[in-house]
């Protein structure tokens, strides 16, 4: 049936009714989402409904048309971030901002725009995504992505040319321009890479081969050692740090609870994702409907032409950032006299130089060489933590098999299409797309699902334990991080006979666990998925087994598997669960640290007072939350995690220990002293309410948010910017973004409450530049309008029709 024909059985009001139905187009020419040009919009067209907070509901009659009305709808909310996002995937930063300032950190790990620029413009000299473009489905993207694609771009720049832009971050700027569907994709890629060679951007680029030194190789050969080799032990460390999801800028909560625990026996999920409150990694709301194909109501990430995490009528899915490392690295054995060749079993290869030239802003071009192998490209380190000297004897290649995937759009079209929570699986093991996410999901007849569906290589810790380095020893158990030797072919990644690329895992080998009562993760690894049903038998890379759990969850897991047991759940239950604000640090350590503190500061009685006082929770009215937030996070930077209990960690009570806090440590009565210090030094008091100084301003309006740090454990966190001379906590960096709570009653209308915590615009022009912010500092929801009889009664309906 044609599209004007299905959308003339809406119950639309009549003038509304003609607008829609007058507009509609045929259906859209197919064409090829690879060309390096501008797509034509001629013909495309979609039907936008917007209803309150300025969520978009986008009405299309085939993929390239729902493209075009998410572009243009995504293009009218964040024009200036989603341009600023397409300069740094065409490595163009330098010529416009500079080459030393810093970008937003969205798409790579980059400290500078010249960094940046190299990477992504070397990625662009390569063809890398075009090629990833024309590579048959289901190892590259589906023509239904590939229309998606075409027809984002086509909106987003139908947009442009219709609109003023009214941002001030870019209004009249020569930057914003036209954009391709090619554009879209590397935008994709970079995503799709953040873990892996978008964590070693600045290793990639800096690389240089050492400087001839005449006999150096055949010196450091005689003497059977590197004295330029980083040193396993710390190395170790560093990586284990550079992993740990607590030094993490993204996170998640999210649960899955089945029928078993409900009070209607279907399922129920609540996701919460903890992403960057600014920049190009921030999400966006919508609902995008092809009439007969799909409906699907929720959350993408800036830039990208599908829902990433969301629901239907049938089942919701929500992501957390997994604890598999999506790289490994190889140890080249250098050509005595050549740093640039390298052995591999006995016989010389040559590196590929790529030279990569950038423009910068009143100045020379930037020419560099970037040097690659069989394995991928020489890094010099991962993160000025974690050096990895290119020495005469040997350099480090980084492997990343992410950067062979650009099917995580597919993935995202499967779940949008699932009618269940085993289609959900069934859409990881046909597409294979997700990078570096776990999936959670609940479906309306009650199944639950947890699974560890991840584009990993594929180290087994057989392979680890053949082919390990002298430093791969260290930094594989302690991290994750495999280190292999890459003078032996037999060493490199093997591969799955059920995987779609080559040199990854394939679906039979990951974590899954379906039907338990709930399933939970807070970031940590699959092992506690259920607390009851604990998951094992997966390798290293995946993450740990039988180690000690973050307090985010221990305290979500604790709470999780308390409301299943109670039973008869409902969504105003993972309502509540959101905002309980509950800090189990506090329930572990503020009685002890009030108790202790009377001999720790005999002389500062209010400090205790105050502490022993505190509710334990991090609320904008809770009293002793900030003295205590800032007492923790002196503690635990100074002390190590196994030294601030007394009871340590066992695996046979991973939820409860470790437990007690050691409160006769030096470093105890100096956290205390030194956070009351802070406060009253900045004039606040110790007891003062925490939105009184946890806030973030808006247009001049200063609004208190509730939440609290990872070092808290709160599932409703937030990781603030503390600024003593604005008053305390004065922004939020990251933390709790787009909000579900998602279940369903029996009737073609899931039952569903979402809220975007930093709102749907990044104008301040917008009235949706902080509306939902706002609604959020209230601990208030939206209640989402799925179905055609609850968008079209909305109070703020605004029917626009979008063409090219």
């Amino acid at each position: 049936m044609h599209l004007r024909t299905r959308l003339k059985h809406l119950a639309l009001t009549g003038a509304a009714l003609a607008v829609v139905t007058a507009s509609l187009p045929g259906a859209a020419a197919a064409d090829s989402g690879g060309r390096e040009r501008h797509p034509s919009d001629r013909g495309l067209s979609a039907v936008i409904r917007y209803t309150e907070y300025g969520i978009p509901h986008i009405v299309a009659e085939d993929y390239a048309d729902l493209g075009f009305g998410t572009g243009w709808a995504q293009a009218a909310d964040q024009v200036c971030v989603l341009a600023d996002g397409f300069l740094t995937v065409n490595g163009e930063r330098s010529r416009y901002f500079g080459p030393d300032a810093a970008p937003d950190g969205s798409l790579s790990s980059a400290t500078t725009n010249l960094s940046s620029d190299l990477y992504f413009r070397g990625v662009k000299d390569a063809g890398t995504v075009e090629d990833l473009l024309e590579t048959p489905a289901p190892a590259g993207p589906s023509r239904d992505v590939k229309e998606l694609m075409r027809g984002w771009a086509a909106g987003y720049n139908a947009w442009l040319r219709k609109n003023r832009v009214t941002d001030p971050a870019c209004a009249k700027a020569d930057w914003v321009r036209p954009v391709t569907a090619l554009d879209v994709a590397r935008r994709g890629f970079a995503v799709s890479v953040l873990g892996g060679q978008g964590r070693a951007v600045d290793g990639i680029t800096a690389a240089r081969p050492p400087a001839a030194t005449p006999g150096a190789a055949a010196s450091a050969a005689r003497s059977g050692a590197d004295p330029e080799a980083p040193d396993p032990a710390r190395t170790a460390e560093a990586a284990r740090e550079l992993f740990a999801p607590e030094n993490a800028t993204m996170g998640s909560n999210a649960v899955a609870f089945s029928g078993t625990t409900t009070a209607n026996g279907r399922g129920l999920l609540l996701g919460n994702p903890h992403y960057p409150w600014q920049g190009g990694r921030r999400f966006w709301q919508s609902q995008q409907t092809i009439p007969g194909e799909l409906n699907v109501s929720g959350a993408s990430l800036l830039g990208t032409p599908v829902v990433n995490i969301g629901f239907n009528d049938k089942v919701a899915w929500s992501h957390t950032v997994a604890t598999g490392v999506p790289l490994d690295l190889h140890q080249l054995a250098l050509v005595p006299g050549d740093p640039t060749a390298y052995l591999v079993d006995g016989k010389p290869e040559r590196m590929t130089p790529r030279e990569v030239t950038v423009g910068i802003k009143d100045g020379t071009p930037v020419t560099r060489t970037q040097w690659w192998t069989r394995y991928g490209p020489v890094v010099g380190g991962l993160g000025a933590q974690l050096p990895l000297p290119w020495t005469a004897t040997t350099a480090y290649a980084l492997n990343d098999p992410n950067a062979a995937n650009l099917r995580g759009s597919d993935t995202a079209l499967g779940f949008a299409k699932a009618r269940s929570a085993r289609d959900i699986a069934d859409a990881l093991r046909r597409t294979q797309g997700l990078p570096w996410v776990n999936t959670i999901a609940a479906d309306s007849a009650g199944h639950s699902l947890f699974t560890q569906s991840q584009v990993l290589p594929r180290i087994t810790d057989e392979l680890a334990a053949r082919c390990s380095t002298p430093l791969g020893r260290a930094t594989y158990p302690a991290s994750g991080v495999a280190v292999l030797d890459g003078s032996r072919s037999d060493c490199a990644p093997g591969s799955d006979p059920d995987a779609v690329q080559p040199g990854v895992f394939g679906p039979s080998r990951m974590p899954v666990l379906r039907d338990a009562p709930y399933v939970e993760n807070s970031n940590d690894s699959a092992w506690l998925a259920n607390a009851d049903r604990p998951l094992t038998g997966y390798e290293r890379i995946f993450g740990t087994v039988a180690t000690p759990r973050s307090l985010r969850t221990r305290g979500g897991v604790e709470d999780v598997a308390a409301l299943a047991d109670r039973g008869r759940l409902t969504v105003a239950d993972l309502q509540r669960q959101q905002f309980a604000n509950r800090a189990p640090a506090g329930d572990l350590v503020a009685a002890d640290a009030a108790k202790a503190c009377a001999s720790a500061l005999p002389e500062d009685a209010e400090v205790c007072r105050v502490i022993g006082a505190w509710d334990r929770t991090v609320n904008t009215d809770s009293r002793g939350a900030l003295l205590f937030d800032r007492f923790w996070r002196r503690f635990t930077a100074a002390v190590k995690p196994a030294d601030q209990w007394t009871v340590p960690f066992s695996a046979a009570d991973p939820v409860r220990t470790p437990h007690t806090l050691n409160t006769g440590l030096p470093e105890f009565a100096k956290a205390l002293a030194g956070a009351a210090a802070e406060l009253r030094a900045a004039g606040i008091a110790l007891d003062a309410p925490l939105g009184a100084h946890q806030f973030v301003v808006r247009n001049g309006e200063r609004i208190p948010v509730s939440g609290g740090t990872e070092a808290l454990g709160v599932w409703n966190k937030a990781e603030p910017v503390w600024n003593a001379a604005a008053g305390g906590y004065a922004e939020v960096a990251h933390g709790t973004s787009h909000v579900q709570a998602v279940g369903w009653d029996g009737s073609r209308c899931p039952v569903a409450r979402t809220l975007l915590s930093y709102s749907q615009s990044s104008n301040p022009a917008s009235p949706h530049y902080s509306d939902q912010t706002r609604l959020y500092a209230g601990e208030r929801w939206v209640t989402s309008r799925f179905c055609e009889k609850d968008i079209l009664r909305s109070p703020a309906l605004r029917v626009v029709v979008v063409r090219g």
